[in-house]
């Protein structure tokens, strides 16, 4: 399509999105992967295609980066690296993580479709429906809905769902940056010689950047700290040399929404990766 023929497109919002659409295309038949096709849209001013574009080519890539074998955790946590997380801390501590957007379904349709609309515009009560929480007992039924995003996960230490997630940052770190890292949980950061972090979200960035920077952090934005880890690199010989050897701290937070939007590219754009030569 050219420019002609977008301009005889009458209607602007239109002539627009066909804009955005062919600029999101051009970037996928410019680059030789999927791989730097997704790296070139944090380059230069800023991503300028869609939040959406952007989390279902995150999407493909972690399907192709985890395999044809992933364990249901790993699948269900990679979930977290494209679509937003509603996040709900119990009366018992427990601190669980849902899709926001069945979240939201539920709350609207009480599980019930157009049925549970109807029913919530004429206020007639519903049943409350919860979702299911995954676990090791119903993991191998995760591959039976895994296009739903309806299984909720716990975020607490020790709980299975922090190591799989772990395991697919090492794995998305690997695959694009072609360095072996392991990640571990953390309950805090003790150390006097702290030289790096990344956040892996934006709420998380600020709250390190200010705690680096030793400014007082507010009791309110700390509470909304949901996991810190510690991440090292297996050949310090890939970091940057003054940095060798040292732990870099990565955190994720929740907003004043109780909404968790990670930013897997972060860890591609942000850590102290040696240069090639």
């Amino acid at each position: 399509m050219t420019e002609t023929d977008l301009s005889a497109i009458t209607d602007p919002d239109t002539r627009e999105n066909y804009r955005v659409w062919l600029r999101f295309r051009d970037r996928l038949a410019g680059a030789a992967t999927l791989e730097q096709a997704y790296v070139g849209l944090f380059a230069g001013a800023g991503v300028d295609v869609p939040p959406l574009f952007v989390h279902q080519l995150t999407q493909i890539l972690l399907r192709h980066v985890l395999g044809d074998e992933a364990d249901p955790f790993e699948a269900r946590c990679a979930e977290m690296l494209f679509r937003t997380q509603k996040i709900s801390v119990l009366d018992d501590g427990a601190v669980m993580a849902a899709d926001e957007r069945s979240v939201e379904l539920y709350a609207t349709t009480a599980g019930f479709g157009s049925l549970g609309e109807l029913l919530k515009k004429s206020q007639t009560p519903a049943r409350t429906v919860d979702l299911d929480v995954l676990s090791q007992e119903n993991a191998l039924g995760y591959w039976e809905r895994d296009e739903r995003f309806d299984l909720a996960i716990s975020l607490n230490r020790g709980q299975p769902s922090l190591s799989a997630l772990s395991r697919v940052l090492e794995r998305w770190i690997a695959h694009f940056l072609s360095v072996e890292v392991s990640i571990t949980p953390q309950r805090e950061i003790e150390d006097a010689r702290w030289v790096w972090h990344v956040g892996l979200d934006a709420e998380a960035s600020g709250v390190l950047n200010d705690l680096y920077n030793r400014v007082e952090v507010s009791d309110e934005r700390m509470e909304r700290l949901l996991c810190l880890f510690d991440l090292r690199f297996a050949n310090p010989a890939d970091m940057r040399p003054a940095l060798a050897g040292r732990p870099v701290y990565l955190a994720m937070a929740m907003d004043r929404d109780q909404r968790l939007r990670l930013k897997p590219q972060n860890l591609l754009l942000n850590l102290p990766i040696a240069k090639q030569q």
